[in-house]
């Protein structure tokens, strides 16, 4: 088992990880863990734990977490905004053929203030963009 287990951990955290040196050559040969540092995605910063100094290595392994973890947020994000265009869909058909009418009332308020928020914002970066591009 111990062959196995990567020389870091990423414990993953809202703005980035805490980040461990993975241990197993020890005589118990139980798995320690030792926190060497945190890091901020959001910001870049890598802030090293307590007095220690991040090699070389270290530094490029929590750099390359980093660059794969902002890569699979952003994918993430797209991938939200894609199932909220499907729920956008699902949605007009549940007011279309299912929805009572107190239902609706309980809910067109709120979507036709967040659709005319969602919209407005969309035609400005659309018009931005193609006044960029032209």
């Amino acid at each position: 088992m111990a062959a196995h287990l990567p020389e870091y951990y990423f414990r993953v955290r809202e703005n980035g990880a805490a980040v461990f040196k993975v241990d197993t050559e020890n005589r118990q040969r139980r798995i320690d863990m030792d926190q060497i540092a945190m890091v901020n995605i959001k910001n870049g910063d890598i802030k090293p734990q307590g007095n220690r100094q991040l090699s070389d290595a270290d530094m490029e392994a929590i750099q390359d977490w980093a660059d794969k973890r902002k890569a699979l947020l952003a994918k993430r994000d797209i991938d939200d905004i894609h199932r909220a265009v499907d729920y956008l869909n699902l949605t007009t058909q549940w007011a279309h053929s299912k929805a009572e009418d107190d239902q609706l009332e309980d809910v067109t308020d709120a979507l036709l203030m967040a659709m005319h928020d969602l919209r407005s914002v969309l035609v400005r970066k659309k018009a931005e963009r193609l006044t960029r591009n032209n």
